[in-house]
């Protein structure tokens, strides 16, 4: 039977790692914030990239570029994106199950993975499954210049055959409680279909309602034709790799606001269940405290009873 002494001790722990959890909650709050900023900056420049894409290889009679170029999926590519820390609940699982059950259903294609992550490089790994190239402590603190080295593997998997097709697991930031799992088909990059099925999930209400009117698709959605004086080739080489920069940028953005807010929330949740835990376990000890002064009362009073008789 536990003793007071052994109560005391579970306590002392068990405020020492609320105390933990409380710290790394209110740490997740501060990165989520900066997190955030950057998702909510990197939309509307994903978002317009899309539309002058679109917009661009509608008015053309034929957009010529290696990442556009459709062949059969023989071969296959899964970016997963995952952090390089646990503690942030089902966050990482979730995407490393969805990763996996891909690679499975696609296993006749040939499938070769590249994690970003250590989360995801580990249990990849332990599957058995082919890498083309790895990254880790990107989401930590995600910048441009790591996604543009990113894209540019992709681009250049995708340009030498090696693969047909790129998709991409992650997590998509949609607020604080939740994070939705994605996976999205980043290449061959089909410009008539670029559209909400991406970016859906944060276009304003007035933008899907504009989107809605009827338009003029091969004059665009203000109704104006243009000229392109330059070749669809040169037009093409510049925009499309950066239209993949900005999407591998947003993708990990993405993923790094949903890793902070799991972490946050998980964190809070850990927070509340210990203190739970210290009132459960104060509330125990005080009856076994109480159950031992009763004791001695009753032999005190047993014992005074004896010498008067």
């Amino acid at each position: 039977m536990a003793t007071l002494l052994d109560y005391r001790r579970r306590i002392r722990s068990v405020k020492s790692t609320q105390q933990i959890t409380r710290a790394m909650k209110f740490v997740a709050a501060a990165k989520l914030r900066r997190s955030q900023e950057g998702v909510f900056a990197a939309r509307p420049y994903a978002r317009e990239i899309q539309r002058v894409l679109r917009s661009a290889a509608a008015r053309m009679e034929s957009a010529t570029h290696p990442l556009l170029e459709r062949r059969p999926e023989e071969k296959i590519l899964l970016v997963v994106v995952t952090g390089d820390r646990s503690l942030c609940g089902a966050f990482n699982s979730n995407v490393i199950r969805r990763a996996t059950l891909f690679l499975r259903q696609n296993a006749a294609k040939k499938p070769v993975a590249l994690p970003i992550g250590k989360k995801g490089r580990s249990s990849l790994k332990r599957g058995g499954w082919t890498f083309a190239a790895e990254y880790v402590n990107v989401s930590g603190n995600v910048n441009f210049a790591i996604a543009k080295e990113i894209s540019g593997k992709i681009a250049e998997l995708y340009s030498s055959r090696e693969v047909d097709a790129v998709y991409a697991a992650y997590n998509e930031f949609k607020n604080v409680l939740v994070q939705r799992l994605r996976l999205e088909k980043l290449l061959p990059l089909d410009p008539s279909v670029l559209t909400d099925e991406r970016l859906g999930s944060f276009r304003t209400d007035t933008e899907r309602h504009e989107e809605a009117l009827p338009h003029d698709r091969s004059a665009g959605r203000s109704g104006v034709d243009y000229i392109y004086e330059e070749p669809v080739s040169e037009i093409f080489k510049a925009l499309v790799p950066r239209y993949l920069d900005s999407e591998v940028y947003r993708i990990l953005l993405e993923s790094s606001a949903a890793e902070w807010a799991a972490r946050m929330t998980a964190m809070d949740a850990a927070t509340r269940n210990a203190s739970e835990l210290i009132d459960k376990l104060t509330l125990e000890m005080n009856k076994i405290r109480q159950a031992g002064i009763t004791k001695e009362l009753i032999e005190i009073v047993s014992g005074a009873a004896s010498a008067m008789s």
